[in-house]
């Protein structure tokens, strides 16, 4: 019989409280509600209200929900100084927002490129610095995520502004977990496959051929779910991850390795 107390007490959040941004939806709701379900006191960020208050009542476990523009780069600082005084310093950040243009480089802009850089990229150090630098204060041992992608490890056409940021993120995450190991502060990234969504079902509808090469490639034969994204994450950020840190775990079923 599994000794329900060791378990708490090395895959446990109980006493812990996460910041997730883009959490009103997708893997952002999966991943809070993964890190919720395993005792953290979650709040979920994002630009629309009204499906930040619909998460939250799925999410349940007295969820909370805050606005927050990644893409106003600006007026971050100000918001997490905003946060921190309603919740504290933060033990846990998932930076998951995201967003794409479709677009072939030729006719794409640099508008373009930054508006996907500026969310990605940009929006999540911001955020980052403000986090990071309170739990430092606070002498908290925390736990920093960045969402990155398989696509930091393939390439795929008419996305270049959304590879280019994950591919920097990967560089985010080994910059920054070198920075604040001696602080006790831990930061390492998921990077997503295939993963059944709406965003993956929209995107495959109608277009057969392309949903065939994407099942072709994944070696394990079938698309991942939110919530083995949303539970990778809950690891990471428990103590029995304590001694993971600069690392990067892609949860794709083999897509970007196997043949």
């Amino acid at each position: 019989m599994p000794n329900n107390t060791a378990l708490t007490q090395h895959y446990g959040l109980t006493g812990q409280t996460a910041l997730v941004t883009g959490g009103g939806s997708g893997l952002g709701k999966a991943i809070a509600t993964s890190l919720a379900q395993s005792g953290a006191k979650v709040v979920i960020a994002g630009r629309r209200e009204g499906v930040l208050q619909a998460a939250g009542r799925e999410i349940g476990k007295g969820a909370s929900y805050r606005i927050l523009d990644l893409a106003n780069v600006a007026t971050l600082a100000a918001t997490a100084d905003q946060l921190h005084e309603e919740f504290g310093a933060f033990d846990i950040l998932v930076n998951n927002a995201g967003n794409t243009v479709k677009k072939p480089f030729a006719e794409s802009t640099l508008a373009d490129f930054d508006g996907v850089f500026d969310v990605h990229v940009r929006g999540a150090l911001e955020l980052s610095r403000s986090v990071m630098a309170r739990m430092s204060e606070a002498g908290k041992t925390g736990s920093v995520l960045f969402i990155s992608s398989m696509t930091a490890y393939i390439g795929q056409p008419n996305v270049h502004g959304y590879t280019i940021s994950k591919t920097a993120i990967n560089g985010v995450i080994r910059a920054l977990s070198a920075e604040f190991a001696q602080d006790g502060i831990r930061v390492n990234g998921v990077a997503p496959g295939w993963i059944d969504t709406d965003v993956f079902r929209t995107a495959t509808k109608g277009d057969p051929e392309r949903k065939a090469k994407i099942m072709g490639r994944i070696p394990m034969g079938k698309l991942g779910t939110p919530e083995d994204i949303g539970w990778t994450c809950a690891f990471l950020c428990a103590p029995s991850a304590k001694y993971i840190t600069g690392q990067v775990i892609l949860v794709d079923g083999g897509g970007a390795t196997g043949f």
